[in-house]
């Protein structure tokens, strides 16, 4: 059974950075895609990034494109976001998960997530 657990949100303010880490385990983590994802108060959960196994291709919402970065670390099963100019519709919980899929509805599980709150 996999397991994710995020951490690494905090409080930050506008223009600050964070770095979002998720601890994979129960998987073969190298052989998985790792997307992230976001909740935001009173909206539908929605895809932010994702890797691929080997950590050579990656693909951005929009939304945080030129902003976020997306890693992995394939000896620690751990994937990262590092997230610079932060603004204020940036606040959410994120969320990782294995696979690809850029619908969250898809997946039938989820870790607890780590907040993140872009306020001055």
């Amino acid at each position: 059974q996999v397991q994710l657990v995020e951490s690494g949100g905090g409080l930050v303010r506008p223009g600050g950075s964070l770095r979002l880490s998720c601890a994979a385990s129960g998987v073969t983590f190298s052989t998985y895609f790792m997307g992230w994802f976001r909740q935001a108060p009173g909206k539908e959960r929605e895809f932010v990034a994702r890797i691929s196994a080997r950590g050579i291709t990656t693909y951005y919402a929009d939304s945080v494109k030129g902003r976020f970065t997306i890693s992995r670390d394939n000896a620690k099963n751990t994937v990262y976001l590092d997230m610079n100019s932060l603004k204020p519709e940036d606040t959410a919980v994120y969320y990782c998960n294995t696979g690809g899929n850029v619908d969250p509805r898809t997946y039938a599980s989820w870790g607890q997530g780590t907040q993140v709150t872009v306020s001055s």
